[in-house]
């Protein structure tokens, strides 16, 4: 049988086919829930560094900006294994689910906890551009109509500043879908793991009883189609939001 023959037999295979594409939902799940944990811990981030200038708060100030520049400017790989390795897991995500055993979810959870520490400290600075955006007008109106501060930032600010983001945090969220292949490193669930199974088996898959080159090109090249399928779908929205923007836009702005 030809050798690539034999290795393209395997994306005919029903059980590869479910295999790899649960590893997909996977990765999905993790970069979705990353983006939103992150949205969430560096909205937080974002007004902290940038509003609590004064007196005390500014101890706040310089632990959010410590947390943003040190996550940021350090490799998320680096914090994948200090969190595999120090971060405690809650006994509720220690057993079997999902079709997981207590092990996979284990290390499922540690890497992801990893992936949201790094991409909340990107999104910190992505809406903190956002809020840098809105006029400070903004304010003095919001004050005018006897709205208190915390009022003006849920009802005014950040609704302003997270419409001014959206094409870059769905930028954000491309970039994370392709971070979560780091997660392979530490033998987790989603798509690169899951190839890297199969091609530790691929001889025992491709009828041949041994592992080809031909193998490596269509394991791998089927995930790279995978992942450029769904980035590119992403960026087209990115692209449709921003020429959508800059046409709502005045003439003359």
């Amino acid at each position: 049988m030809d050798t690539l023959e034999a290795s393209l037999s395997m994306l005919t295979n029903q059980a590869i086919l479910t295999y790899i594409f649960r590893g997909v939902a996977f990765t999905l799940v993790i970069a979705v829930t990353a983006v939103i944990l992150g949205l969430l811990i560096g909205s937080v981030l974002a007004l902290v560094r940038n509003y609590c200038n004064k007196g005390t708060n500014r101890i706040f100030k310089w632990i959010a900006a410590a947390y943003i520049e040190i996550f940021r400017n350090t490799p998320l790989l680096l914090w994948i294994f200090i969190c595999i390795v120090f971060c405690p897991v809650p006994e509720l995500l220690s057993h079997s689910m999902f079709g997981l055993s207590s092990v996979e979810t284990t290390l499922l959870y540690k890497a992801v906890v990893a992936l949201v520490l790094f991409t909340s400290s990107v999104i910190a600075e992505i809406v903190r551009g956002g809020l840098n955006s809105v006029a400070h007008g903004q304010f003095e109106a919001g004050h005018s109509q006897g709205f208190g501060t915390v009022q003006i930032m849920l009802y005014i600010v950040l609704p302003q500043a997270y419409r001014n983001i959206i094409p870059t945090l769905l930028s954000q969220v491309i970039t994370t879908i392709k971070d979560s292949s780091y997660l392979a490193n530490v033998a987790v669930i989603e798509l690169m793991a899951r190839i890297g199974q199969i091609m530790s088996a691929a001889g025992r898959y491709n009828g041949t009883g041994t592992t080809n080159v031909s193998d490596v090109f269509v394991l791998y090249g089927f995930a790279s189609l995978i992942y450029f399928v769904i980035n590119f779908a992403l960026s087209c929205l990115v692209r449709y939001i921003q020429k959508h923007k800059l046409k709502a836009l005045p003439a003359g702005t």
